[in-house]
């Protein structure tokens, strides 16, 4: 058979696979575009959101063979196929490919056409987390912390706001500024805990510092954070410097297992820190933050949790290799059960869900803005899972497959709580 005539059976069978992967969904049209440069529509009716770019004809053995989440983000970010355009909405047809169940018919006739597309060789296939001891213990939970967070400072600080927060924003409205919405939040978090000058705080998992220096700067508090990256830990030392506020603040490369003392703070934050707990240690995680808290002190503990009724796709996970190692979404209700079982009384529950879809977007463009500099900073595979990790998050907080909640929670001083009897004053 003529290479012309093999390329162009290889590219009909690509699009009958993928035609037949789609064939009575609702996603919405995008383009397929073929490594002979042929493009066909693909989908529902509707404009073309984002185009599919299979990049040689082995693309889509790799992203279907085995059929599951990991293998799929695998292909993206060694590059077998492309997203051109918005990669978020892309993440519909991803959720469509995921409810597929092929029975033992479908994946044999499925797995034939596969597995008769040429194999494509990688250079780079060792990216993945490496992590050594028991799960959870302190020594592996500084190595999944240092995979996430130590890629690079300047990186972060491409497509993070001005202040370097890393975590979900609060926006007045869906198009404001995420500088504006980042500090928003700081200050939110700030009136919840109702800081008054003078207090303790401890921020656990404090990241580059952002809430500390807040906290310290307007509502004249002591504030201690504490992180297990060592990069972040030496940014947010140096930007206390600079604002000159290191009688008042500091950042300890520290466990928050390892701090000593009873009552030594009057309130507590913990900010996007829970999700490296692990559920089998959120007795000791809130036991401790029970200890350290003064009796009437205050915990605002902000955390993404899974659903119960959207669950994540199954299978092996693309984040817990390439992205949060070790990451654990335990459901609210299991937070909370957690939390009261160690004594704390429940004050407040809020969800912020729609405000983290719009921070992943915000950090998408963002990143895809200055790719270029990116790649500088990094390298291409670095890039493309960082890419794909916020896209696909930002599409699981949307759909509510993901939530993110700011869980107020007190030490009852007997039964008094210390609270006012309405939350008026957070919303000034």
């Amino acid at each position: 058979m003529h290479t012309g005539e093999n390329n162009d059976r290889l590219v009909r069978g690509s699009a009958v696979f993928l035609e037949s992967l789609l064939a009575g969904s609702t996603v919405a049209g995008f383009a397929a575009r073929f490594w002979d440069g042929s493009v066909r529509h693909m989908g529902g009716k509707g404009g073309e959101r984002f185009t599919l770019v299979l990049n040689h004809p082995g693309a889509l053995r790799r992203m279907f063979w085995p059929p599951n989440q990991l293998t799929l983000g695998e292909a993206f970010i060694y590059g077998d196929f492309d997203i051109e355009g918005d990669i978020v909405a892309a993440f519909d047809l991803a959720d469509r490919l995921f409810d597929l169940h092929w029975g033992v018919w479908e994946r044999l006739r499925h797995g034939r056409f596969l597995l008769s597309l040429p194999l494509q060789t990688r250079d780079d296939t060792s990216r993945g987390a490496r992590l050594h001891g028991r799960p959870h213990s302190r020594r592996r939970d500084g190595e999944a912390v240092s995979f996430h967070y130590n890629t690079s400072n300047d990186f972060f600080r491409l497509w993070l706001d001005e202040r370097l927060v890393y975590s979900c924003a609060v926006f007045a409205d869906p198009g404001g500024p995420l500088d504006v919405a980042q500090e928003r939040k700081l200050d939110y978090v700030c009136r919840k805990l109702r800081l008054q000058p003078g207090e303790r705080l401890l921020d656990i998992g404090c990241g580059w510092g952002s809430l500390i220096l807040h906290a310290a700067e307007h509502y004249g508090v002591e504030a201690l954070g504490i992180t297990v990256s060592s990069q972040q830990a030496e940014l947010a030392t140096e930007r206390i410097a600079a604002a000159g506020l290191a009688d008042r603040c500091r950042v300890e490369l520290r466990d928050y297992r390892e701090l000593e003392g009873e009552g030594r703070f009057d309130k507590l934050a913990s900010v996007g820190m829970i999700e490296h707990v692990g559920r089998g240690k959120l007795e000791a995680y809130f036991r401790q933050a029970w200890r350290l808290l003064r009796p009437g002190g205050v915990f605002l503990n902000h955390g993404i949790a899974s659903s119960r009724a959207l669950p994540l796709p199954p299978g092996p996970s693309f984040i817990d290799r390439y992205v949060f190692p070790d990451g654990d979404l335990p459901p609210i209700d299991t937070v909370i059960r957690t939390a009261e079982e160690e004594r704390f009384e429940s004050r407040d529950l809020e969800s912020l869900r729609e405000h983290y879809a719009l921070t992943l977007r915000h950090w998408v463009r963002r990143l895809e803005a200055r790719y270029d500099e990116a790649l500088h900073l990094t390298d291409e595979v670095t890039c493309r899972i960082w890419r794909l990790y916020m896209a696909g998050s930002a599409h699981y907080f949307t759909t509510g497959r993901l939530n993110v909640y700011q869980l107020l929670l007190v030490k009852p001083d007997g039964g008094r709580s210390g609270l006012p009897l309405s939350r008026a004053d957070w919303y000034r």
